[in-house]
């Protein structure tokens, strides 16, 4: 390993991340987070581990990185508790040059309209204005002018499914220590708000119009005077007055980053029209009648109004009732069905206490979201049990019919093939896999010889107009379909700026 010099530049590693619904009844406490500390943050980063050239380059000093799964709107007590020991850590530290923000950018905390920025803020008068701060984001996240501000670089994904999250953090984390090495000033950033809110299903980039959109941001960070540039589609799920798209282009050159910023802007703004969903979709049962028409198996079914991975509650049982109902799925013999997945911790433990081969009567579900359905009772042969999980603490599989149902202690995403295989289930010779997500990640999609998304109620529901958004500003499209062309001009966020404290954008 290459020594360090007491040239390499100090930088800290802070952050906090979830995606949090304010349609969802949840609430998100402060284990959900999972918080790392110290030393076993670097874990997290491959490509900050020993031995490596950006490891080398800098010395690295870990605060608190927490990172939830989904869900509800986080708790007062719980950030006050997870800031207050990240802002002590981060002054425990001493002198640093750089701080490295990894963040979602999508938090909702109780009482807070823009808990990043805000808690960023915090960090400022802990670290003071001198060093440069380098943040990270989910291309889901929300980006005011005051989380801009705080920041010295800002960036997020490029791709949805989020195929290039760790490439992100790495360039946040690189190009923090370029600019900290080479003595440039910092940059000027190029900030437009786009008044667009859509699903993240409806723009994914596998599909156009978002594949060219965002093909544009590495044709505009290839420019010279530009480090980098970053569209955000915002989280829709939120209804919070900076939720909406996003625009930041950085660099040396305030004219580059200008034009490379409006180029986006207009680009993603002349789209919006054509956006449209990554696949096919339709009521519940018209993804069920299309997957039992079809001869393509395994057939792929988006549960997606209650799904855990965009701030769904995940204990919904709505869907899973209707499924059950189906006459084709009544007996045994009947097609093979995967449905994940619901959580119920005391219909676990019955599972548990029962043993695999057992036949149960369990209630599982609606203990968080009862809007749509109840808590729904179902009897059925233990299949299997698996204990430890990170997420879902225990899983139970019970048959019912021919329907597997996967019944957790705590809610869990399903996006891996060994999510099923660790629970003797075949997901490749099953004839319908139906899983509470949107768009389906990158194993499920390779998995699937066809798929269709149900749109299904929840506290995601892919339905905007439904949900009953009244704090975002307005106009917004496609709350307002006929609203006339922005102000797409580059709000200029220079070095210099001082704290806004007039009216906020």
């Amino acid at each position: 390993m290459t020594d360090l010099t007491p040239q390499h530049p100090v930088i800290a590693i802070a952050g906090l991340g979830i995606e949090s619904s304010t349609f969802s009844p949840a609430r998100t406490e402060a284990p959900a987070f999972h918080p790392l500390r110290g030393d076993e943050i670097l874990s997290r980063y491959q490509f900050l581990a020993p031995g490596t050239e950006l490891h080398d380059s800098a010395h690295w000093r870990g605060a608190l990185v927490g990172k939830a799964l989904p869900g509800g709107t986080v708790t007062a007590a719980a950030y006050a508790e997870l800031t207050a020991e990240l802002l002590d850590r981060l002054g425990r530290l001493g002198r640093i040059d750089g701080l490295w923000y990894d963040i979602h950018g999508a938090m909702t905390v109780e009482g807070l309209d823009d808990a990043e920025a805000e808690l960023l803020a915090r960090i400022r008068e802990v670290i003071g204005p001198d060093p440069l701060v380098s943040t990270s984001m989910d291309l889901h996240g929300n980006v005011s002018r005051e989380l801009v501000h705080q920041s010295d670089l800002i960036t997020c994904y490029r791709m949805a499914p989020h195929e290039d999250a760790m490439d992100t953090k790495e360039r946040a984390a690189r190009n923090l220590v370029d600019l900290l090495t080479t003595g440039a000033p910092r940059p000027v950033k190029a900030w437009i708000p786009v008044p667009v809110l859509l699903a993240g299903e409806q723009t994914s980039t596998r599909i156009e119009p978002a594949k060219s959109v965002y093909a544009a941001v590495d044709e505009v960070e290839a420019t010279e005077g530009v480090t980098d540039a970053a569209i955000w589609v915002g989280y829709a799920w939120a209804d919070e007055p900076r939720n909406r798209a996003a625009v930041v282009v950085t660099g040396p050159s305030r004219e580059a980053v200008t034009t490379g910023a409006e180029r986006l802007a207009n680009r993603f703004w002349a789209a919006r029209r054509d956006f449209a969903f990554v696949a096919p979709t339709g009521t519940l049962d018209d993804c069920l009648d299309a997957a039992l028409a079809s001869t393509a198996r395994p057939y792929f079914v988006s549960d997606t109004g209650d799904n855990p991975t965009a701030g769904g509650a995940g204990d919904v049982t709505w869907g899973l009732q209707q499924v059950l109902a189906r006459p084709e799925f009544k007996d045994e013999d009947g097609p093979t069905v995967i449905y994940a997945s619901l959580p119920g911790p005391a219909a676990v433990d019955a599972a548990v206490a029962a043993g695999v081969g057992a036949t149960v009567t369990v209630t599982a579900g609606a203990e968080v979201d009862d809007r749509h359905a109840g808590p729904l009772t179902l009897t059925g042969v233990v299949h299997a049990i698996r204990h430890g999980d990170r997420d879902a603490e225990t899983e139970a599989v019970l048959r019912v019919g021919s329907v597997h149902v996967i019944l957790t202690r705590l809610r869990k995403p399903y996006h891996h093939e060994h999510d099923f295989t660790d629970l003797d289930l075949s997901p490749r010779q099953a004839d319908v896999v139906i899983v509470k997500i949107g768009y389906l990640e990158p194993e499920l999609f390779a998995m699937a010889a066809d798929w269709k998304m149900a749109l299904t109620p929840g506290g995601v529901d892919q339905d905007l107009t439904r949900l009953g958004h009244h704090r975002i500003r307005r106009p917004m499209f496609p709350f307002d379909p006929d609203m006339p062309d922005p102000d797409l001009t580059a709000r200029i966020v220079a070095p210099s700026d001082r704290p806004l404290t007039g009216p906020r954008e």
